[in-house]
């Protein structure tokens, strides 16, 4: 059983063991993800990220950090979503102090070295070059822009290459300071641990006084637009296309009915898309279902990879899908496949101490409450049938559909007038 502690200073400790392993992730987490920025920064919470391994005051430079890491096998990373950015590491359970040293030394002392900042603007503009080579991924970040459009949730989390160029220190030091205060991070640990131990370490190596954030994301709002397609024309080898909606925000009454519509719909293998989009038709290398939720605001879509020459088929065989699961309710045995699938995914995932503190620490971060991997289990199997198909009609109307497309196009009107249901 999970247990969750809040100190004087408001730094949030949760902690969750594993039985039958030796190992032991420390994870940080801090609420300040990529829709605190305005558009003068934005991009500066992944950067921020990058930055807080250069080196503090323990840990000197990069060089330091990793070798003090790779010098007890550990793993370490770190990670910019909307929300919330993370730092873990994850190492034998007898050398976690290394864990909360390094992690401890990054959130109370980066030193944010101008000459460190200069060095690491060239690896992230190659890393969004290596995105903008990448239309799986960044046919996923045009979409969120057509769906959520021009406010922090529909804006690329690494940004812009005008604004990475432009970021100085002043502009980290402040964001910084601003968010990643006590009462804005929380602290995971999941694994083997001794909590007395635990404890005593968070108080030595994460020295934070009581301060609040100084600045919070301005709530979701919708931006009513009549645009339905965004298309970047790109020669590539496959098109690249993501067909969806807005979803429900997490915490939603009907999240788990959600969950499982984009299962049964294409969540793995054996789901409606795969079988008759890829096995039958031949229309496809990948195709998936999936849902984006966050604390106001969420999204379902499916995205494929699709023959140049058939992209009408593949996107009218998607559209049938949408169509299709709206009509008529699923099988008790499809129901019953989609729950044990989920049900399994969530217990092979949370064998390991990393996927573990990132499930607690994100619900002690965001939501009032902490959910047991129990409660979640029941959840799922509460859904009935009934609840997925009025999800369905619920969020596939077909004035709310989007699509998302990279490939050799360029007739975007041709694409837009597929967009409905036959």
């Amino acid at each position: 059983m999970h247990k969750l502690t809040t100190l004087p200073n408001g730094l949030k400790i949760i902690m969750q063991p594993i039985e039958g392993t030796k190992s032991c992730t420390v994870l940080c987490l801090v609420g300040a993800g990529s829709r605190y920025e305005t558009k003068e920064i934005n991009g500066i919470s992944h950067y921020l990220e990058h930055m807080f391994f250069k080196g503090a005051q323990r840990y000197k430079n990069a060089a330091e950090v990793s070798s003090a890491i790779d010098s007890v096998g550990g793993d370490f990373n770190a990670f910019t979503g909307k929300e919330y950015a993370g730092y873990y590491v994850k190492l034998a359970a007898h050398q976690k102090e290394i864990a909360f040293d390094v992690i401890g030394d990054m959130m109370t002392g980066a030193t944010f070295l101008p000459e460190e900042v200069e060095k690491e603007r060239n690896v992230i503009l190659e890393e969004y070059n290596m995105y903008q080579d990448t239309p799986m991924y960044q046919v996923g970040w045009d979409f969120e822009r057509l769906l959520f459009g021009d406010q922090p949730m529909g804006w690329d989390q690494i940004g812009t290459k005008k604004i990475i160029k432009a970021l100085q220190r002043d502009q980290f030091v402040k964001y910084k300071n601003d968010l990643y205060t006590p009462e804005n991070t929380v602290i995971s640990v999941s694994g083997k641990y001794d909590e007395n131990e635990v404890m005593k370490l968070i108080e030595k190596y994460f020295p934070m006084p009581a301060v609040k954030r100084a600045i919070n994301f301005q709530p979701y709002q919708e931006i009513p637009s009549g645009k339905k397609i965004i298309m970047q024309h790109k020669k590539t080898e496959q098109g690249h296309i993501i067909i969806g909606f807005p979803g429900l925000p997490a915490r939603h009454n009907d999240e788990y009915a959600e969950k499982l519509l984009s299962v049964i719909l294409g969540g793995n293998m054996s789901s409606r898309m795969f079988l008759h989009v890829r096995e039958k038709k031949s229309l496809c290398y990948y195709i998936r279902t999936g849902t984006d939720d966050y604390t106001d605001v969420g999204a379902i879509t499916t995205s494929a990879g699709v023959d140049l020459t058939r992209v009408d088929m593949a996107i009218e065989a998607i559209l049938h899908e949408y169509r299709l699961i709206t009509e008529k309710e699923v099988s008790e045995a499809e129901l019953k496949k989609g729950k044990e699938f989920m049900k399994g995914k969530i217990i092979l995932r949370l064998e390991d101490s990393e996927e573990y503190a990132h499930m607690m620490g994100k619900q002690a971060l965001l939501y009032p409450d902490v959910r047991t991997v129990d409660n979640i289990l029941k959840r799922i199997d509460a859904v009935t049938a009934a609840d997925i198909k009025r999800v369905a009609s619920d969020l596939f109307k077909e004035d709310k559909l989007k699509m998302a497309m990279i490939g050799p196009y360029e007739d975007q009107d041709h694409f837009e007038n597929l967009l409905h249901y036959s």
